[in-house]
């Protein structure tokens, strides 16, 4: 396993790292003394699994705000996705930047994503499979988003008429969300 940081702080790129053989392979995917060298130290308390059906299919950008902001460790079990995120912490000297990975069943790659970030992501296959952890309750009176396709943020996402759910598409911009929140501090 190896973890390595990413542009915007407090992300971490994840690279498991499998041990191939004549049987396919063996990785491990989580390893806590790891993540704590790393001061990743989370207490897990769900881990999701979504399937998306057809490749352009975007979901997010989706974030809680305080008291239940969530840490994120995400990857792709089947198929492949851009996954993108985006800082909202009003004290980060990156607040509003993006970045973004493409995970795949076979990069065998994660992203750790910290509190206080939007989140989201673009299937590239069909029959997508994603699972990731959340290290907080999920509090549908504390959800919020961002509009994936905003102006102000140019995120250069991998398709321009996806498909996407009402809600999303009824996301605010950033500069909304900005305006109306300032951004979001980090419990």
């Amino acid at each position: 396993m190896i973890i390595k940081p990413r542009d915007l702080a407090g992300v971490y790129e994840i690279d498991l790292s499998p041990v191939f053989d004549s049987r396919g392979y063996f990785k491990r995917v989580y390893d806590e003394e790891i993540f704590k060298s790393f001061g990743l130290e989370r207490h897990w308390i769900q881990e999701n699994h979504s399937l998306s059906v057809k490749k352009g299919t975007v979901r997010g950008l989706h974030f809680q705000f305080p008291p239940f902001t969530e840490s994120k460790l995400v990857r792709v079990t089947k198929g492949a996705i851009m996954d993108v995120f985006v800082d909202l912490r009003i004290d980060s000297p990156t607040f509003g930047g993006w970045d973004r990975i493409e995970l795949t069943d076979d990069n065998h790659k994660m992203i750790y994503i910290p509190r206080g970030f939007a989140h989201g992501f673009c299937t590239l296959t069909d029959s997508c499979e994603v699972v990731y952890k959340v290290d907080n309750v999920y509090s549908p009176q504390h959800e919020g988003g961002l509009f994936w396709m905003d102006e102000s943020l140019r995120i250069n996402w991998p398709v321009t008429n996806p498909i996407i759910s009402n809600k999303d598409a009824a996301l605010p911009s950033f500069k909304d969300f900005s305006s109306n929140h300032g951004g979001i501090i980090v419990n």
